[in-house]
């Protein structure tokens, strides 16, 4: 049975990799995204059996995953990301990541995570494992909560880079001096993003951002 696979990363460089990788599987029909807005605009997503995902690269993010999940929950989550701690490593699989593997593993453990994935068994790479071993963390006792499937939150590009600088504890001024906008701007963003989230305070927007792994929480900081 040939296997449906969307590559979703922004690095086209690491996607055409894979690309050549799978194609000398001649049982690994192949589509390639470089954006959540391109993910989300393909006409035969709904076909799709696996979805390769680096939600750590430019364009995409963690809460896509609560998207695919929840319009697509046939759909398997196979994120490959550089290395990430363990922390978001565990919050991306509760969100929805059905496997884990590094991008620096090899070609053929990549093939294989994609058949394991395929056949309904979950897998993480060698190094994932050892590291979660090194930490007493069994990866196998987390199972996926879909933060946010209820209703999915809409946030810009724009509103998810100020709340990450928001949960690592920047001022409104930090902020404005580090993205070139105007404090009114960064205070306009602000209000949006808590009226979106419907919390009341920073502390619901740090809380949203660990929670979907827009930080980790050795970040969250308040001056």
């Amino acid at each position: 049975m040939e296997k449906q696979i969307l590559i979703a990363d922004s690095e086209e460089i690491f996607r055409k990799g894979l690309v050549s990788i799978f194609s000398k599987n001649n049982n690994i029909n192949i589509f390639e995204v470089s954006s959540s807005n391109e993910l989300f605009a393909l006409e035969n997503l709904k076909k799709v059996d696996i979805i390769l995902i680096d939600y750590t690269s430019k364009d995409f993010n963690i809460s896509d995953i609560s998207k695919i999940q929840t319009s697509y929950p046939n759909i398997k989550i196979l994120a490959i990301t550089p290395y990430i701690n363990s922390q978001t490593i565990i919050q991306a699989v509760k969100t929805g990541v059905f496997s884990h593997v590094k991008k620096n593993c090899s070609a053929k453990e990549i093939i294989e995570s994609i058949d394991e994935t395929f056949n309904g068994r979950k897998f993480y790479c060698r190094e994932i494992i050892k590291k979660m071993s090194d930490e007493s963390i069994d990866i196998n006792n987390y199972k996926s909560e879909y933060f946010i499937k209820e209703e999915f939150v809409a946030l810009s590009d724009r509103e998810l880079e100020i709340i990450r600088y928001i949960s690592e504890g920047y001022t409104n001024a930090q902020i404005a001096a580090i993205l070139y906008i105007s404090n009114h701007t960064v205070n306009t963003h602000r209000k949006n993003i808590l009226k979106k989230l419907s919390v009341n305070n920073t502390v619901g927007i740090v809380m949203y951002a660990i929670k979907t792994g827009l930080v980790s929480p050795d970040k969250f900081n308040f001056n």
